[in-house]
C-alpha cells in the first residue's frame, strides 16, 4: 500500500533517525537520512507555497521530482518571488548536497565517517531551522 506524501512528517522523522544513527556512529545511514530530511523539509515549504502536487502528494512537475542533490538549486529558483524568498538568507546558496547521492544507500559503509557526514548534517539542520521559521511565519 502506498501512502500519500507527508513532507513535514517525513522531514522530522528522517532528521530524528539521522541524529540517532549519527550518535551511534552509523555514518552511512545517517548521511542518507540527513539528505532525505533536507529534501523533505524543502518540499514541505514548496508545497505550502504553491508547488503543484499529484493525487499522492508528490511534485507534479518533473523538475521538482528530484532528490536533494538536484532539488537544492531548484528550490532557490522556486522560492524567488514567493513568501519563502525573504528567508532564503538562512540557507547557503552553494549546494551542500552537490556530492551527496541517494545511490549511496548501496555503497559500502567504509566510505562514510564523521567528517563526510558533518556537512550534510549541518545543511540538514539549516533546512530544519528554515522549515521551522516558515512554520512560525505561517508559510507551512
Amino acid at each position: 500500500m502506498a501512502y500519500s506524501a507527508d513532507y513535514p512528517d517525513a522531514h522530522l522523522r528522517h532528521w530524528e533517525d539521522a541524529e540517532l544513527l549519527q550518535r551511534a556512529g552509523r555514518w552511512a545511514n545517517a548521511d542518507q537520512l540527513y539528505g532525505f530530511s533536507a529534501e523533505c523539509g524543502l518540499k514541505a515549504v514548496m508545497v505550502a507555497n504553491g508547488m503543484p502536487v499529484d493525487s499522492g502528494g508528490a511534485p507534479a512537475e518533473r523538475r521538482h521530482k528530484q532528490h536533494i542533490q538536484a532539488l537544492w538549486d531548484q528550490f532557490f529558483a522556486f522560492a524567488a518571488g514567493r513568501p519563502t524568498a525573504n528567508l532564503l538568507r538562512h540557507l547557503p546558496q552553494r549546494n551542500p548536497f552537490a556530492k551527496w547521492s541517494h545511490n549511496n544507500r548501496y555503497a559500502n559503509s567504509r566510505h562514510f565517517d564523521g567528517a563526510t557526514v558533518a556537512p550534510h548534517r549541518t545543511a540538514a539542520r539549516q533546512v530544519r531551522q528554515f522549515y521551522l521559521r516558515h512554520k512560525a511565519a505561517g508559510h507551512v
